[in-house]
Formats: C-alpha cells, structure tokens, sequence
C-alpha cells in the first residue's frame, strides 16, 4: 500500500463517453445501493469507466448477497453443515443462480454481456472490488453494514470511510489508498472485530442461535429444509418466516422443533455456562471443541451428562485475514485472531455438571484453567 496520487489537472479534464458526449466531472455518477453503501464513480475517466460499468456495478451491489438463506451465515455456516454434513453450498453460488433465474422466470430483457459481467471478473477487476473485496477485504459493504449497525447498537465508530474514498485511486487494475490512511483502514478492520465480539458472537446471541439451529435440524427431516439450496425456485421461498411455519403447524413430527422455538419466546434459554480463549501459542493447532470432548471429561461421579445436553459454539474473530494481518504493518499488532470456546448447557439444572466437565477439558488439553472466571455459584443453583 504506498502512496497514490493523481494530478488535479487530469481530474479536471472533461470526460467522454462513447458517443463522444462530452460531460462535466463535476456531475460524476454515485451508485447507491440502499443496503451497501455508496461509492462515486467517474464514466469517461482515465481509467476507461463507462456508463455500462456503472450500472454494472449498481447490479453487483443490489444482488451480491441475494443468496442468503434464512438467518444469514447461520444457515450456510451452522444449520447446513449439521443438515448435509460435507456439503460445499455457499451463498456467493448461490446468488449466480438466482441472478439466471430472475432474469428468465421473469423475461427481463438485460444484455447478456452485462449479466456476465455481473456475475465475473474477467476484467477491470477492480470494480468488482468495489462492492465485495476478495483482496483485501475493503469494500462498501464493510461500509455499510459496520456504520449501520454500530448506530442501531449505540456503539461508537471511529472509522470514516469518507476519508478512504476522496483518497483511494485505481493502479495496476487494483483500487489502492494513501500509506498514511493505515491507521484509518485498520480502525474498519478492528471496529468489525469489535462488533464480532460484543454483538455478534454474545454470549445470547449465539444461545439463540444454537437453538434455532438445533430447531431447524431437527424439523428437516419433515420440512426438508436442506433440500432448498439446490433448487433457485424453491430456495427464494425460504425466509425467516420458516420459524413460525415450525411454531404453528400441528404435526406430531415438528413437536421437539416448536418446543425449541417456544422456549426462545419464553426466553427459556441455553444457559451459558463458561468460556475461554484459546492462547494465542496454541492457535495453529486448534481444533473445534465438541459437545463429545465436554462429555468425555466429566468426572463418573454425579450426574451423567449425554451429547444432546451440551451445546458448545466456537467463535472465530479476525481481521479478515484469519491470523494474518491484513494490512502486512510492523505498526500494526502481530496476532490478528481470537478463538474462543464457550460452551452452553440445554436444560438449567445440568450448568454445575457441564461446567465442571469443561474445567477438566481445559485441565486436559492446556494443564491450566484458561478460562478467565469460574461459573457463578448463583447459575450453577438454578434449577
């Protein structure tokens, strides 16, 4: 990332499109997207955008995430994986065959150069960057979403992306910024991590999540949940909504599911009974903690705990870049990658018993308590 500028007096030139109409730049064109920000962008300009780049880049913003099943990444990184164990279904793949089945359930006359370009980066790769980064990480939906929901949460946000986009300027087909935004580009990479840790990955937020998870997975095999990712026409029907279609149908075979859901009302939760972080030293070698190894290191005394007791979630959280930082600083912290256990018991009167079962996982694998407080003895009580 160096330093990048270009000389006002090309700014200034007027642009021209291909017809040869010659255009002020003061007039440049803005692709908004009510969901992922917005960004200028120049037709005419020494770097050859033109108007059908423009729209194109309207489209990509618009339909990028269109692929998304109920809940988001849940459903693709949690409920998918239990459903359809090894399946390679992603969301990204997902949106390249709903864009084909719009396009022509709905006989919507679009160029068919546009639609590729929509769906490829064959060139001018650079745009495609624009809206979803797989370079660096930069993009507008970071933008968006990171300004978005630090607002609705009441969290500050020190980052100013306006500040990276008066800046940034197109070389070797790679959107680059000046070397001295590094600090600002690291404050968008660390407020998203800050929002991992405080609101998405709370502690009840993934409670609720484990529950719809296991409330899904276990109505599939009557709703045929998992079935839906393959079929474009059958998988746009699938929404949120699929919880109430759970909670307020009458079979017998979704009981356990609608109970689950129940519970959520009720605020009837997994209660959460510890976690830890696993030192950085043994990250490289760490491997997702099971509901299996909770129960294989409790003690034969007491009560018995079983698999369908325990719920565990293991939080990643990063720059980006898994361990690696994203910005390649010696300015910058080395270690860009928490990993954190944190294990939940289904029923209120079993907290004591996993509990213990997970300071022995920790005794274990590290030979100390890597957890940074014992359980309370008031939640262990609770029944």
């Amino acid at each position: 990332m160096g330093e990048c500028v270009v000389p006002p007096s090309q700014r200034e030139q007027p642009a021209t499109f291909r017809d040869g109409a010659a255009i002020d730049r003061r007039f440049v064109k803005h692709v908004f997207d009510n969901v992922h920000g917005s960004i200028t962008l120049d037709p005419g300009s020494e770097i050859d955008i033109d108007y059908y780049d423009v729209q194109t880049v309207k489209l990509a913003g618009l339909l990028h995430d269109i692929g998304h099943g109920p809940f988001s990444h849940m459903f693709e990184h949690e409920f998918l994986p239990q459903a359809l164990p090894g399946s390679q279904w992603s969301h990204e793949q997902m949106s390249v065959q709903l864009v084909d089945y719009i396009v022509d359930q709905h006989h919507i006359d679009i160029d068919s150069d546009r639609l590729r370009k929509v769906k490829s980066s064959e060139e001018k790769h650079f745009l495609y960057d624009i809206v979803a980064n797989g370079r660096n990480g930069i993009d507008v939906d970071k933008f968006d979403y990171i300004g978005r929901d630090c607002r609705a949460c009441g969290l500050g946000c020190n980052f100013q992306f306006q500040r990276l986009l008066e800046g940034m300027r197109v070389m070797d087909d790679e959107i680059c910024y000046p070397a001295k935004e590094y600090l600002n580009i690291h404050k968008l990479f660390a407020t998203r991590a800050d929002l991992h840790r405080t609101v998405y990955t709370h502690a009840k937020v993934k409670a609720i999540e484990l529950m719809v998870v296991d409330a899904l997975v276990k109505a599939d095999d009557y709703l045929k949940i998992s079935l839906y990712p393959f079929d474009p026409a059958q998988f746009w029907k699938l929404d949120d909504t699929i919880l109430k279609t759970i909670e307020f149908a009458d079979s017998k075979k979704l009981k356990e599911s609608r109970n689950i859901i129940q519970r959520i009302r009720r605020r009837d939760l997994y209660q959460f009974c510890n976690e830890y972080a696993v030192p950085k030293d043994k990250l490289e070698h760490f491997k997702d903690i099971t509901p299996q190894d909770i129960v294989c290191s409790q003690k034969a005394n007491g009560v018995q705990l079983k698999v369908e007791d325990i719920a565990v979630s293991n939080v990643k959280i990063d720059l980006t870049r898994g361990k690696h930082n994203p910005l390649e600083s010696h300015l910058l912290p080395a270690s860009c990658q928490d990993r954190i256990v944190r294990v939940y018991a289904k029923k209120p009167e079993l907290v004591e018993a996993v509990s213990e079962a997970f300071e022995n996982l920790q005794l274990k694998i590290y030979g100390v308590k890597t957890q940074v407080h014992e359980t309370p003895e008031a939640k262990k009580r609770r029944r």
